[in-house]
């Protein structure tokens, strides 16, 4: 019998105390990599590779302050500028309330929106008849795909914080290179303009192309310097920094998402170390008897810190699994809206938490097994227990 099989015979001497810990274990490391997932979406992922040369310019009090039209030309002024679009969230609704009629709705131009998110491909025909349908409507094909659409067909906005229904007709889809969940729809600011006078020359943002990532700092100083002593100030950041305002918003996040990340940790590290500490208190017979036929101490503190590794990395096997998983339904969920970019369970994420799980699996098992390592052979063949 090799050392291995040996640990895995140990390891399953009392199944049904095992498959408890190792469930314990996997649900624990299911919740740990969720909360690893979404700290990688929130603030590791710098989104597409395109998105580095964008910044966003919003007013400097906060998004419910809108900006004056006229900023575009401004901003379209400086160097290392490309193109610059008025962006104005909508916010509709489609249909009805269910989360699978819902998606982002943004008032933009037509006419170099697709000069500023050039990771965006429509064919040639359609976004010329995008850009000559003032009431026409340019979707992510993936929403178009999930809601039944097809180009020409005729839709309905219902105005929640805007007063006005805008009828659409749909011109064009866009694709995407990389895997993101868009699920938008863009139609031209004209129209909303047209609806609403008092709106008329104003925008929630821009979204403003730059020539190469490294003017980001440059261009961002420089465009809120312009506007620094003007009545709408303004605040100028990279599209990754403006995603991370509005998780902001909710509080402090990432204070949340450390703290339950401890509480699971010690709580796998509670459940572990008690497993192993009343298994290794109920051998203390057999391990005078091992050490009768020649084990040394390192040798069988080795082979219960194992049975403690392999109890924890199976569960935490079972546990990231469980996590890809649930990370798949909620990602590819028709009432996944705003749920962040590239949102899975990635290698590096698995690799991390199994070692999280050998870890617990090493400091739950060392202290009950280094002492019963240490119990001398007549000791031990006179324990009662």
């Amino acid at each position: 019998m090799t050392l291995s099989s040996f640990v895995v015979k140990n390891a399953l001497r009392n199944k049904r105390r095992s498959i408890l810990t190792v469930l314990s274990i996997g649900f624990s490391l299911l919740l740990l990599t969720l909360m690893m997932a979404i700290w990688r979406s929130f603030y590791l992922d710098q989104g597409a590779p395109d998105s580095a040369k964008r910044v966003i310019t919003r007013h400097r009090v906060s998004l419910s302050f809108l900006l004056p039209g006229y900023y575009r030309e401004k901003i379209r002024s400086l160097p290392g500028v490309v193109a610059v679009v008025p962006m104005t969230y909508f916010g509709g609704k489609y249909k009805d309330d269910r989360p699978q009629n819902a998606f982002a709705q943004f008032a933009t131009d037509p006419e170099e929106y697709l000069k500023v998110a050039s990771d965006k491909t429509v064919t040639a025909d359609q976004l010329a008849a995008w850009q000559h349908d003032r009431a026409g409507a340019m979707v992510d094909a993936d929403l178009a795909k999930k809601l039944g659409w097809k180009i020409g067909d005729r839709i309905t906005l219902q105005g929640t914080y805007f007063p006005v229904n805008p009828e659409l007709t749909i011109r064009a889809m866009f694709t995407m290179p990389v895997q993101a969940r868009s699920l938008s729809l863009f139609f031209n600011a004209k129209y909303l303009d047209e609806g609403l006078p008092w709106f008329k020359g104003q925008t929630d943002f821009f979204d403003t192309r730059l020539v190469s990532e490294k003017d980001v700092p440059a261009v961002s100083q420089a465009i809120d310097e312009m506007f620094h002593n003007s009545p709408d100030p303004t605040k100028t950041e990279s599209e990754h920094a403006f995603r991370l305002s509005f998780i902001a918003m909710m509080g402090n996040v990432k204070a949340f998402i450390l703290s339950i990340c401890a509480a699971v940790v010690f709580a796998i590290l509670l459940v572990s170390a008690n497993t192993m500490a009343i298994s290794i208190r109920g051998r203390t017979r057999e391990v005078a008897l091992l050490k009768t036929l020649g084990f040394t101490r390192s040798r069988v503190l080795s082979l219960f810190v194992g049975e403690s590794i392999a109890l924890a990395v199976t569960g935490g096997l079972l546990g990231v699994l469980a996590a890809t998983g649930l990370v798949q339904f909620i990602a590819h969920s028709p009432a996944a809206i705003g749920v962040p970019m590239h949102f899975e369970v990635t290698l590096p994420t698995m690799l991390a938490a199994l070692v999280i799980a050998a870890s617990v699996g090493v400091l739950s098992a060392g202290l009950p097994a280094y002492t019963a390592s240490r119990v001398s052979i007549v000791e031990g063949m006179r324990h009662i227990g």
